[in-house]
């Protein structure tokens, strides 16, 4: 151990100068590291930030379109479920799924479709071998569930399901205007099967008499012919000898269609007509001339008439039908002569045909509208007219002396055709039965569809206006938005043979403007209680009740002469009425459509279904103006061929003109439709779903599912309209797995067939 102090000393000295840290070394470490932590926190709040920004910006559809979405719980959706339990998936079967994918039925049809292309040069081991692939996949469907068997009705019986719906509704905590309360029960009178059986013959017995009565029970008091006329037709919708409604000019400007005219037509015949093409002639059918007589005595002795009267007057009445019916012609014959829409006033045509007073008879029919002699109607046969007009100043003369008064007698039997839906049973079944002899072989229609059919004559606008409330609200209006802006998009991106046919047509589409049904689906309760204010309806005398139906009738002739509007009654298509698209209420109907149905499911079945009735409204000719229709939809046939086809056969076949554009319009009301359903996922993106699909799973099913049941325009495709799925998911990214078979060699490009709308 060393004792000296001073080494001691500097030992210390120097260890603790050692231990010392430098002053500005460590100034300068401390700037770094603070400048670098700094940095760090810059960065990850500029990342976060970056972040976020992109989170709130991101497009959600293509976030979220193919994850999993929460049920739907609504009983609507409940519902329809039933539809989807066994849902028809593309993609479990993508191998044989779209060559069957429409059921039993589809199968059939697909079948039938692949024989007539294929079966000159098809053999029996590749025939044995389809038989194979269709039954197994149709013993998967059924051996799943049976609800594979609930089918989409067509939208027709949709709607006429949900109008039943509203008439049998308990009123019980529902509030609904007085006049859907008179609708309802005019239904329910109607319903009662037995109430006209109690009363028989007696209702039109006692009407007959408040006429005036007629020659056939030598009760008539010589009525005036004209003043009977107006009558029947302004007050029983009974047209005897040419028939009377009001309707638009289509050869008038499309800015000034919304002018509504009187028009003149023939009258329906109770037996039918046949047309001599050579001499251009029309003559009853003779075979059904004697049927037609039996059944004119069944009516007599059903109304009480002694036989004896028979012969004579029923042998006038079929004399005097066959000889109005000499000068009539089939529409055919008519559109080809131009013989339609010929305009004239009144004062002209009462020169012409002066056997009728028509400003008495149209003013009766359009009462309280003033109509005058130098107003113009619409003519759709004046050589019919004229004959017309002949005719009955002949047989006054012939007649008036002998008091038989065949005139007056079919005027009469017309009425009797009018009013026998009010009538009991024995009336119908011998109209019925004489159908039957003239080769009808439709069955019977139901009561309820009957009853439900007068409701829609008389209570038309209550109806709209109940459909409405009930389902189409705010949802609709943006499913037609989006459908036209996206169709917009779509034809803007076409390839036009030439700017004339471009202009014109992209032009139209900035000019009509979509909007959900008519003017007068938006009248208030109390607006509604107002027009049927005169009503008043009977709990037990259905008779009079379909009287009023009647007048009901006449009221809704006046309104659309006068104000150019009507209600949809029970359409399902849109229509064109001077600037405007119209989309009918009754398109929006379930199991189409719900406001609280997933918009997947929505824009599937509707969307679609509406990009299919606008591209054939508005382009009813388009493989003349674009090349796209041919390019895409040979694109499609292609593909198609080779799914289908053994290598070196695709192209072997060709589509024809209407099959290119069918398959055109198909596929791009397919692709505007998921355009569509885009746009309304951007907005909202918290839709729900069905099945535990995902939201784009759901449409692409739902699209599938009501091209397999209720498209109308299926049957002109050449092939299952579910095949344009494939084509879709060809580019991958908007399904939520490839549609390809591994079984199969495929040869196509990845994005193929597809449109700049999806992009």
């Amino acid at each position: 151990m060393d004792d000296n102090p001073a080494v001691h000393q500097e030992m210390v000295t120097t260890s603790e100068e050692q231990s010392q840290p430098n002053p500005v070394g460590c100034n300068k470490n401390r700037r770094l590291l603070l400048v670098v932590f700094s940095f760090s926190l810059f960065a990850a709040a500029l990342g976060l930030g970056v972040y976020s920004h992109l989170q709130k910006t991101a497009d959600p559809w293509t976030s979220q379109w193919k994850s999993a979405a929460p049920p739907c719980l609504s009983p609507a959706c409940i519902r329809t479920s039933e539809h989807f339990s066994a849902a028809m998936d593309p993609f479990s079967h993508p191998c044989d799924y779209f060559l069957f994918a429409c059921g039993t039925g589809g199968s059939s049809t697909s079948d039938q479709r692949h024989r007539v292309r294929r079966i000159s040069d098809e053999d029996n081991g590749e025939l044995d071998k389809k038989r194979e692939v269709r039954m197994r996949r149709e013993t998967d469907i059924q051996g799943n569930s049976d609800g594979w068997l609930i089918k989409f009705p067509d939208r027709k019986t949709a709607l006429l399901k949900t109008i039943k719906e509203i008439l049998e509704a308990p009123e019980e905590g529902v509030s609904m205007s007085a006049a859907e309360q008179k609708a309802k029960k005019y239904f329910k009178t109607c319903m009662d099967a037995e109430s006209p059986e109690k009363v028989g013959s007696k209702p039109f017995l006692t009407l007959l008499q408040q006429l005036g009565g007629w020659a056939v029970s030598n009760g008539w008091n010589q009525t005036d012919f004209n003043t009977t006329l107006a009558l029947l037709m302004s007050q029983y919708s009974t047209f005897p000898f040419f028939s009377v409604y009001v309707g638009s000019d289509p050869d008038e400007e499309q800015a000034a269609s919304d002018q509504h005219y009187i028009q003149i037509d023939e009258p329906h015949f109770q037996f039918p007509i046949d047309w001599n093409s050579k001499t251009q002639k029309s003559k009853a059918s003779t075979r059904y001339l004697r049927p037609f007589y039996m059944s004119c005595g069944q009516y007599l002795d059903l109304l009480g008439v002694p036989s004896s009267e028979t012969t004579q007057h029923c042998g006038l009445y079929v004399s005097l039908s066959t000889t109005l019916a000499l000068a009539t012609a089939p529409l055919h014959y008519r559109l080809s002569q131009k013989l339609l829409y010929h305009r004239i006033t009144i004062q002209e045509l009462q020169t012409l045909a002066p056997g009728i007073d028509w400003l008495a008879c149209l003013n009766a029919i359009f009462q309280p509208l003033p109509i005058s002699q130098s107003d113009l109607v619409l003519v759709h046969n004046l050589r019919y007219i004229m004959h017309m007009s002949q005719t009955i100043s002949k047989w006054q003369v012939q007649h008036e002396m002998m008091g038989t008064g065949p005139l007056h007698t079919y005027m009469i039997f017309s009425l009797l055709h009018t009013l026998i839906p009010a009538l009991d049973s024995r009336f119908f079944q011998t109209m019925r039965n004489f159908s039957i002899v003239t080769g009808d072989t439709e069955e019977e229609m139901p009561r309820w569809l009957r009853c439900l059919e007068q409701t829609e004559r008389g209570f038309d606008t209550v109806l709209s206006h109940a459909i409405r409330e009930r389902h189409a609200q705010k949802e609709a209006e943006e499913l037609v938005h989006d459908v036209y802006s996206s169709l917009k998009k779509k034809l803007t991106d076409l390839v036009w043979r030439d700017d004339r046919s471009s202009a014109f047509i992209l032009n139209k589409m900035k000019c009509l403007n979509p909007r959900l049904s008519t003017k007068t689906n938006n009248l208030s309760h109390a607006e509604l209680n107002h027009l049927y204010a005169e009503v008043v309806l009977s709990e037990e005398d259905f008779f009079s009740n379909y009287l009023q139906i009647l007048v009901l009738e006449q009221k809704s002739r006046s309104r659309l002469l006068s104000h150019g509007t009507q209600t949809d009654g029970l359409s399902i298509t849109p229509s064109i009425s001077g600037n405007n698209i119209i989309f009918p209420v009754g398109m929006f109907v379930s199991p189409f459509f719900h406001s609280s149905y997933p918009r997947a499911l929505n824009y599937g079945t509707l969307g679609s279904l509406m990009a299919k009735d606008l591209l054939h409204l508005l382009l009813p000719d388009i493989q003349t103006k674009a090349n796209n229709p041919e390019l895409e939809s040979m694109c499609i046939w292609s593909h198609y061929l080779s799914v289908t086809e053994d290598p070196g056969r695709v192209g072997t076949f060709s589509l024809s003109p209407s099959e290119q554009q069918e398959v055109w319009v198909q596929y791009s009301a397919l692709q505007v439709a998921l355009d569509a359903y885009k746009m309304s996922f951007t907005r909202h993106p918290e839709d729900s779903s069905l099945s535990d699909l995902s939201y784009i799973h759901l449409f692409l099913s739902s699209y599938t599912k009501v091209t397999c049941d209720a498209d109308s325009y299926h049957e002109f495709m050449p092939f299952e309209p579910s095949f344009l799925v494939t084509v879709l998911c060809s580019n991958s990214h908007f399904c939520p797995k490839p549609l390809t078979c591994v079984n199969k060699s495929q040869s196509y490009p990845r994005e193929m067939c597809q449109s700049r709308t999806l992009h």
